[in-house]
């Protein structure tokens, strides 16, 4: 009996053994599971992060096709003939006095550009007029002064700021002949014109019909130049072209043109050989004296020597300036020539003091400003004693 009773003893300790067993086996496999996914999930994580991606870059190849097509100049001029009858202009066109001329431009906002010398008459012959789709230019009873070029074009604007769209344009040139007024008038009787050796200069004898045959002259010696087309060319809608300026060529020179027998002379022109000016003003300073004793009068001269077409602008600063101290301040410009014949610009600026006190004692600084640029220079005034 006691026997049976251990073994029931040993088989039912065996038989709780193992289903703690299978218990613990049944509560670790989540564990594992939960643990593997975390795993697995870290792991996609660090993958995706690592991961190379393979960026799809633009065929600028086709892309810079695409924009040159697409930035291809277009011509927004038409020339109206009559009523429903519209053209492209032609590079030039030809009309005699008394003629009107139409031209269109497409666009919203449209810009022009004429020959100036249509800005100083106050009539009504030339007319322009912005419609909803185009622009009107319209000139009546045009004159030989009318010749020259007529253009167009788009204007793009950013708010408050404008600029030219020079992919939407148009231009033509339109020859106003007047056989009894051959040249077309200018503005001077008397114009200067620079040779310069860094670049072309041109004559502007431009006539009002390409059919006439013009030349050159110089006036002392009286003598016609020649016109080879290598150093100097005629070209109808500027004038006579000297390609490389040279020292010898200075001096008066005019225009003859010549249609059918009938001879005409243009204005005078002063060619002056000039210097290649490329920097700021070159500038220098002095007083009349830099030693000065009470009571007496000075100047201090700001010099430029320069282009001739490049204006200079001075300013001053000096000791008395800020308590507004009385001075004389004055500016004038002329041309000189210098030893080696080229023509430059003598701009001066004086500063002049009637009766020097204390207060006059110090820096005098100039400074003077091209388009290019500006120099500063400066002088000092003390007692003398």
């Amino acid at each position: 009996m006691k026997f049976c009773v251990v073994l029931l003893f040993v088989f039912f300790s065996e038989l709780l053994l193992q289903m703690g067993d299978c218990q613990k086996k049944v509560k670790r496999i989540p564990q594992q599971n939960e643990k593997s996914k975390r795993k697995a999930v870290g792991q996609n994580k660090i993958r995706a992060i690592h991961k190379k991606i393979k960026l799809k870059v633009p065929n600028l190849r086709k892309e810079r096709m695409f924009l040159d097509k697409d930035l291809k100049p277009t011509f927004i001029m038409t020339q109206v003939l009559d009523k429903g009858n519209f053209q492209k202009p032609a590079e030039t066109l030809n009309l005699v006095t008394g003629q009107s001329i139409e031209l269109r431009c497409k666009g919203k906002n449209i810009g022009w550009a004429y020959p100036p010398y249509l800005n100083n008459l106050n009539n009504s012959r030339l007319s322009i007029v912005q419609q909803q789709k185009y622009s009107q230019l319209t000139l009546t009873n045009t004159r030989a002064a009318d010749t020259g070029e007529y253009s167009c074009w788009v204007i793009l604007c950013d708010g408050p700021e404008c600029s030219k769209d020079d992919l939407r344009m148009g231009k033509t040139y339109i020859f106003v002949a007047d056989p009894t007024e051959l040249f077309v008038p200018s503005t001077s009787q008397f114009d200067i014109i620079y040779l310069r050796p860094d670049g072309p200069s041109i004559i502007p004898c431009r006539v009002s019909t390409p059919l006439a045959n013009v030349t050159l002259h110089r006036e002392i010696p009286p003598q016609e130049l020649p016109v080879d087309g290598s150093l100097i060319s005629y070209d109808a809608k500027q004038g006579f072209v000297i390609r490389q300026p040279n020292l010898e060529q200075k001096g008066v020179v005019y225009c003859m043109a010549n249609l059918q027998g009938t001879p005409q002379i243009s204005s005078n022109y002063l060619l002056l050989y000039t210097e290649a000016f490329s920097g700021p003003p070159s500038t220098s300073i002095a007083a009349s004296s830099n030693a000065v004793s009470g009571g007496d009068q000075v100047n201090v001269t700001c010099t430029v020597l320069g282009d001739p077409d490049l204006q200079v602008d001075f300013t001053w600063q000096y000791p008395g300036q800020q308590d507004e101290r009385p001075v004389i301040i004055t500016e004038k410009w002329r041309l000189i020539d210098r030893n080696n014949g080229h023509t430059v610009r003598l701009s001066k600026s004086m500063l002049y003091i009637d009766d020097v006190e204390t207060i006059d004692i110090g820096d005098y600084v100039c400074t003077a400003q091209n388009l290019i640029g500006e120099t500063t220079v400066a002088t000092q005034l003390f007692f003398n004693y």
